[in-house]
C-alpha cells in the first residue's frame, strides 16, 4: 500500500489522504496512517503550501527511489524482503492493468507495446554495466512527473517501463555448460 501511495503522489502530484483513499478504495484513516509512516521514513512530506487547518496535503519527497538492496538485506532482511515483494506486486498490478486495457488501446500503442524478456548470461560486472546503460537510456526521455508532463507533446501518454535485472536461481549453469538457445523466448518476442 505504501509503494502504491508513493507512486500516486509521484505520478499525480500532491494529494490529501482522502483523495488517495478514494483512488485505492481504502479507508481514510488507514491511508493517513501509511502516509505518516512514509513521512517518518522520508519518502513523503506534508505540502504546507496547500490546504487549510482541516486538510493535510502530502507530496512525494523525491521523484525516484533507488535502494542498495545488499546493504538493506544486511541491516534488515525482513523489511527488505517485504519492500521488494511490495514493489514486485505493485509492478504486477501495473502490468495487469495494461494487459487488460490492451484490446481497447489505440493501434499505435498496441504496435509499440513490448512484452519481451531477454535471457542473458552475464557476470556481475556486466550486469552492473547493463544497468547503468539502461538508466542512461531511460534518462534521455521525459519523465511523467507533474513538473515535466505539462510540457509533453499533445499525443504523449503516460508509459510505464518495468525493468528487472535479476539473477535466475533456477538458471544456474548446467554441469556440461550447454544451454538451449531458444530457452525463455516468448512467442512474438525476443529471447
Amino acid at each position: 500500500m505504501r509503494v502504491q501511495l508513493l507512486g500516486l503522489l509521484r505520478m499525480h502530484g500532491p494529494a490529501t489522504a482522502t483523495q488517495l483513499a478514494l483512488r485505492l478504495n481504502l479507508n481514510t484513516g488507514v491511508t493517513s496512517y501509511h502516509l505518516r509512516q512514509l513521512d517518518a521514513a522520508g519518502f513523503v512530506a506534508e505540502d504546507r503550501e496547500r490546504g487549510n487547518g482541516r486538510e493535510r496535503w502530502w507530496r512525494a519527497a523525491h521523484q525516484e527511489t533507488r535502494m542498495d538492496c545488499s546493504a538493506m538485506i544486511e541491516r534488515d532482511p525482513e523489511a527488505t524482503d517485504a519492500y521488494l515483494r511490495s514493489v514486485a506486486a505493485t509492478d504486477t498490478l501495473l502490468i495487469q492493468r495494461a494487459v487488460n486495457g490492451f484490446p481497447t488501446m489505440p493501434r499505435a500503442w498496441q504496435d509499440v507495446a513490448d512484452f519481451s524478456d531477454f535471457r542473458l548470461r552475464l557476470t556481475p560486472d556486466e550486469a552492473a554495466a547493463l544497468r547503468t546503460e539502461l538508466r542512461e537510456v531511460v534518462g534521455r526521455y521525459r519523465k511523467d512527473t507533474p513538473g515535466q508532463a505539462p510540457g509533453a507533446p499533445a499525443d504523449a501518454e503516460p508509459v510505464t517501463l518495468v525493468s528487472y535485472l535479476l539473477p535466475d536461481p533456477a538458471g544456474r549453469p548446467e554441469a556440461d555448460g550447454e544451454r538451449d538457445e531458444d530457452e525463455g523466448a516468448h512467442p512474438g518476442g525476443e529471447s
